[in-house]
């Protein structure tokens, strides 16, 4: 059964007008896990989930993926994602986080890292 996460109801504008905006390392990245295509997982762009707005969500595998730019190099950045992380992970969550850098020169690494979580989970 499907977990339900609850999410701020005024998040669901903002997370579409980011699906409209991604970024180049969430286009890569969709790229290869959009559409099932990644071992037949569905998964979500930029989905609300509590007080925030992931960057990619798997129901099925309770699996948060954040990606990383230069901005999450800033130490008030750095404290909200803490924040963010221990609060999905209270929730259940998984989360998996990449940099852009990995995402744009070692793509074969980031899905192996996936994979590998995917086997552990199930």
């Amino acid at each position: 059964m499907r977990k339900i996460i609850p999410y701020k109801p005024y998040l669901k504008a903002y997370a579409r007008k980011l699906r409209n905006n991604s970024t180049l390392s969430e286009i890569v990245l969709w790229r290869e896990l959009g559409s099932k295509k990644f071992y037949g997982y569905r998964f979500i762009r930029q989905k609300p989930l509590l007080d925030y707005i992931v960057d990619f969500y798997c129901y099925e595998l309770e699996l948060v993926i954040e990606l990383d730019g230069y901005s999450h190099e800033l130490i008030e950045i750095q404290d909200k994602d803490k924040n963010k992380e221990e609060s999905l992970k209270e929730a259940g969550l998984h989360i998996l986080r990449f940099t852009d850098e990995e995402v744009f020169k070692d793509m074969a690494n980031v899905l192996l890292v996936i994979k590998d979580y995917i086997d552990n989970y199930e």
